[in-house]
């Protein structure tokens, strides 16, 4: 049994976390796609699996309910560079432990395999999301819904498919 499955296709970014692992006495497995990660996951059921949202085009919300079924015991944790609520929602139904955005340190992680508890404390947000932020959540939710299927969800949107990649190509404007 392993440790941590870390599933993303950055290389660096795995590769420097394996390391934090390693020398914290962790047992450490890496997979940069879908296919490679649930080979893992069968061979050697991880304990925990760190899971990136975006795995070089596919999605890991659609890898997470076969991790669950490969690995059931597994804690997973979703980490994501284009953070949405959107996502975050669908990630924790589909059987999540916790969710975070990019850039996150090794403690935040291991904190958020740690943290079960819902934390009723947690400050509201002082300024109400922005126009542009809106918008992004507004698009993420839409391709929620399609199962991440960029022509669906343009026609959906009543837009044109390269002028929504465009727009999801950039990274999520802050608040």
């Amino acid at each position: 049994m392993t440790d941590f499955l870390l599933v993303d296709d950055d290389a660096a970014f795995s590769a420097m976390l394996g390391r934090v692992l390693l020398r914290r006495g962790y047992t450490v497995a890496s997979a940069a796609t879908a296919a490679d990660a649930l080979q893992q996951a069968v061979q050697s059921p991880p304990a925990r699996v760190l899971l990136d949202l975006n795995l070089d085009g596919d999605s890991g919300l659609r890898l997470l309910p076969a991790l669950r079924a490969a690995a059931p015991q597994a804690e997973i944790v979703v980490l994501t560079g284009y953070a949405s609520i959107a996502t975050a929602v669908e990630a924790i139904k589909l059987g999540a432990v916790q969710y975070l955005a990019k850039p996150a340190s090794a403690d935040a992680i291991m904190t958020a395999f740690t943290q079960r508890e819902a934390n009723p404390a947690l400050a509201l947000a002082e300024e109400p999301m922005s126009l542009k932020r809106m918008s992004w959540e507004h698009l993420q939710r839409v391709l929620s819904e399609h199962g991440g299927n960029v022509s669906a969800t343009a026609r959906s949107l009543k837009m044109h498919r390269r002028t929504l990649q465009r727009m999801l190509a950039k990274r999520p404007v802050a608040g």
